[in-house]
């Protein structure tokens, strides 16, 4: 069996698509698959080996295509070679829009399956479809994905959170990236992402510095400042919030990040790529949330934490990237302390019961 999944992007978007590689791998050994995607998502699927084609998509340069325009054209035209070079059996759409819908079609999968209407990013998509697939409202999004692999391919998928899986491979200079990282500190360290993509998701420089000074003195963590494109100034500015200077700013690859969460005793972020990453890590995680969903977007595992208002008469998950009202992220540093104090104290405990059980 040929397969196609297609989940363009985000990088979140990815890393939520990951289980569903990892269980049709498992339930479909002999089945071949490969994976569309946009070029500049596809950093974290590059040398998968449960990938056996990744198809790299530049889907705004297909938006902008102009018929006159030689050059587009062989853009086009190149694009549909790569979807069409294998004869597919089925297409996953596990991202809900007209244009993931229509490079389904376009690959020429008879059978494409997506998400039913009501669970659609852009209803009009169904139309592209030839199958769809209920899902219950209120879940994660990866047991969303896992559903609909479940329903398409009728395989089993993990019911626990603690037993989704997340490959992404890692080479040896990715984690040499991660390990001198870590030497920037020494010793055990927790991981501070202040950025975000919408200004409503973020939380402060100044809270994530005091932050930072109290988890020296609580839990003798120094902190790495992660930070992207574009974000290097609001972490040299978590850094010089810290009066005790527990807090050093670091920039890797999006591999080297994984790597580098892996190694972690503590994230804390809000709703970005980066905590997508730390939860694929199996990093112990807390999120800080507001204008989206922990249970829909967070991490799938029980013993992760999140710190959300919810004694705001507007806490209605309202996905606003503007706000004049702005109150959702405005949540005392003490609280997020109290949340990391517990997700330690449960990280802890599950080192407890691992220790007797392999004793």
């Amino acid at each position: 069996m040929k397969i196609l999944i297609v989940k363009l992007g985000s990088i979140g978007d990815i890393v939520h698509t990951l289980p569903s590689l990892a269980a049709i791998r498992r339930e479909l050994p002999g089945a071949e698959v490969a994976w569309a995607v946009e070029r500049r998502a596809a950093e974290i699927l590059r040398d998968n080996p449960l990938v056996d084609r990744l198809i790299e998509l530049d889907t705004k340069a297909l938006r902008r295509w102009r018929p006159l325009s030689g050059e587009t054209l062989l853009a086009t035209r190149q694009q549909l070679q790569r979807l069409r070079a294998s004869a597919f059996d089925v297409a996953l759409d596990f991202q809900g829009l007209l244009k993931s819908a229509a490079i389904a079609r376009l690959a020429r999968a008879p059978r494409r399956y997506g998400f039913a209407r009501p669970h659609l990013r852009e209803p009009a998509s169904r139309f592209l479809l030839t199958h769809t697939v209920n899902i219950p409202p209120g879940i994660n999004v990866i047991r969303k994905n896992l559903a609909l692999a479940a329903a398409a391919l009728d395989i089993r998928v993990p019911e626990s959170g603690d037993d989704f899986e997340f490959p992404v491979h890692v080479s040896p200079e990715q984690e040499r990236e991660a390990r001198d990282a870590a030497g920037l500190v020494g010793g055990k360290f927790a991981i501070l992402n202040a950025g975000g993509g919408w200004p409503t998701k973020l939380w402060g420089a100044e809270r994530f510095g005091a932050l930072a000074d109290a988890l020296l003195a609580r839990h003798a963590l120094r902190s790495l400042v992660t930070y992207g494109p574009g974000e290097r100034e609001l972490a040299e500015r978590v850094v010089r919030a810290s009066r005790t200077g527990a807090a050093q700013p670091v920039s890797l690859s999006l591999k080297g990040f994984y790597a580098l969460a892996r190694r972690a005793s503590l994230y804390v972020g809000g709703d970005t790529g980066p905590t997508h990453l730390a939860v694929a890590a199996r990093a112990p995680v807390v999120g800080l949330f507001g204008p989206t969903e922990w249970w829909r977007n967070g991490s799938p595992r029980a013993s992760d934490v999140c710190v959300e208002r919810t004694d705001i008469s507007c806490r209605t998950d309202c996905h606003r990237r503007a706000c004049a009202v702005w109150v959702c992220m405005d949540i005392e540093v003490a609280r997020v302390v109290a949340a990391v104090d517990e997700r330690l104290r449960r990280a802890d405990e599950l080192k407890r019961v691992e220790a007797l059980t392999i004793a």
